[in-house]
């Protein structure tokens, strides 16, 4: 089922949503060569819980997988999402990071991801989040009343791919709210006019996920990588479809 938010509902996930940005503008100062991921996510989840909020992925479940252990989901590199923080991780300079995050406050979910670049980084990856983050921003564009799901994900998919890049496979965007996990299904590539339509009051994340070498994706438990271990960026934000522009949600 597609939820429709009233007000006080949307007033609520923009809350949530607003605790990811401000958390990611504190994340920016602390990531650089030499801090771990496990650090990463100790912040993280002390600072969502002195803001109010409860981390939305620590102990989140799914069939055949232990809960997830964390805050935030770091994945660096070749790592497309879901990467469990570890002291045994540590940045490099040159590497980027991708920091997915769920937030949930009074009973109402926010999501957002960013890539975060670590030091100094190639040209190459920088194209890669350059192309990835205006995607992101094609995408919310078509987040407007009467166009379809698969609005979003063909202007998606087809920016990515004029790009020579890819958008990984099986990996979406979806609704989010009252559950961190709703409808509908946001994938990063699709047809046109296809799919469910887009009303006033529903609320988005829409997340392209996007690949140097490859669509493919390898599954080890809760990561996902590239199958063929190129880069991989992923920017993520919660929307709301409104009668005029969509309202990007997770700013501060």
């Amino acid at each position: 089922m597609i939820f429709l938010k009233t007000a006080d509902e949307v007033k609520k996930i923009r809350e949530s949503c607003r605790i990811i940005a401000l958390l990611f503008e504190e994340m920016e100062k602390l990531i650089k060569p030499g801090i771990s991921t496990w650090e990463l996510d100790r912040f993280a989840d002390e600072f969502i819980r002195k803001m109010g909020g409860i981390p939305s992925f620590k102990g989140y479940t799914v069939p055949g997988l232990p809960p997830f252990p964390s805050a935030i989901c770091a994945s660096i590199n070749a790592v497309i999402v879901h990467g469990i923080p570890s002291k045994h991780t540590i940045l490099s300079n040159g590497d980027i990071l991708g920091v997915d995050v769920g937030v949930v406050k009074d009973g109402y979910h926010g999501d957002a991801a960013k890539t975060f670049i670590v030091g100094t980084i190639s040209s190459e990856a920088q194209k890669l989040m350059d192309v990835t983050l205006a995607s992101l921003e094609l995408g919310i564009s078509q987040a407007k009343v009467g166009n379809r799901v698969g609005d979003i994900s063909w202007s998606i998919g087809n920016y990515v791919q004029k790009h020579g890049f890819y958008v990984a496979d099986d990996l979406t965007g979806h609704g989010v709210g009252r559950e961190l996990h709703e409808a509908p299904q946001i994938p990063n590539f699709g047809q046109p006019g296809k799919g469910p339509r887009l009303l006033k009051g529903m609320t988005l994340a829409i997340e392209p996920m996007v690949n140097i070498g490859t669509n493919r994706v390898r599954e080890d438990g809760w990561e996902f990588r590239t199958a063929d271990d190129s880069l991989s960026a992923h920017f993520e934000h919660t929307i709301l479809i409104t009668d005029a522009e969509p309202e990007i949600l997770s700013i501060a």
